[in-house]
């Protein structure tokens, strides 16, 4: 009998998990899970609430590259404009499904940062944003805005490479050669898609871009060095004077609301060419 009910009990927990998400081993400390926890328990805000919590965090690169094999990573004590924007991200899709603790966290930023959400390997890390938005879209997490026109007056046709051409920038690359191919396959796969985005000349205080960009989209910065797709990241703040970057700053050292408007911080980069603008469904 007790062979029976023990039988019984472990079809109910696989039928309870079947089709569920697993996430990974993490890699955290238990601030980061403290910290998870209590957003999540706080209740649902917006995505800017979300994204405000994480101001004056520091910026640090590279937080993902610690571990000689991919793992999850979740660092909330240290920031980049990629990894700030899965974690607000995260936590914001966390809350709208009602989901409260650090276990349920930690499965949706690996939908989020692997391609189908599922973590197999280094290479199934979605390095490129323009990847990030395709996956991401596909899995009906977000929706990439490319109308009206104007503002989006502009085309961007990738061309991507830089991964698989500067493999000594990337300690997984340097450290395991064999994934330079698997990293140059997908590039493959990028090259050639394009997106419509507005020009750095168009992001202006205008009623069109307000109706265009809504507080709270994410913000991806298109640009012109060769490889690449996107420079950086960030989340869309609308002031009197127009329109601001919620960012982890390089130049500030930490996460920041850009006091400058975002026009004037695309003008003070000559590589930035404008905006593509990904909104949360």
């Amino acid at each position: 009998m007790k062979k029976l009910l023990s039988r019984i009990m472990l079809v109910l927990l696989l039928a309870g998990t079947a089709g569920v998400a697993q996430a990974q081993p993490v890699t955290s400390e238990p601030a980061d899970s403290v910290m998870i926890t209590r957003l999540l328990q706080s209740g649902n805000g917006s995505t800017l609430d979300f994204a405000r919590k994480f101001l004056n965090v520091p910026y640090v690169a590279h937080t993902l590259e610690v571990n000689s094999h991919e793992r999850l990573v979740v660092n909330t004590r240290q920031l980049d404009c990629t990894t700030l924007v899965e974690t607000v991200v995260a936590l914001k899709l966390c809350a709208e499904k009602g989901m409260k603790s650090f276990s349920d966290y930690a499965r949706m930023l690996q939908r989020l940062r692997y391609r189908h959400g599922k973590l197999d390997g280094y290479e199934s890390r979605l390095h490129y944003f323009s990847d990030w938005i395709d996956d991401k879209k596909a899995m009906g997490l977000v929706e990439e805005v490319q109308a009206p026109n104007p503002p989006f007056t502009a085309v961007q046709k990738l061309k991507i490479d830089f991964m698989s051409l500067h493999p000594g920038s990337y300690k997984a690359l340097k450290d395991n050669p064999v994934l330079v191919k698997k990293i140059a396959a997908t590039e493959k796969t990028l090259t050639g898609r394009t997106y419509r985005y507005i020009p750095k000349d168009k992001v202006d205080n205008s009623d069109a871009m307000r109706r265009a960009v809504k507080e709270g989209d994410i913000i991806a910065i298109t640009c012109s060095k060769p490889g690449l797709d996107i420079a950086h990241l960030g989340f869309a703040v609308w002031r009197k004077d127009g329109l601001h970057l919620l960012n982890a700053s390089q130049l500030h050292k930490k996460v920041v609301e850009e006091p400058m408007t975002l026009r004037q911080y695309l003008q003070k980069h000559p590589s930035h060419t404008g905006i593509r603008i990904v909104r949360l469904k």
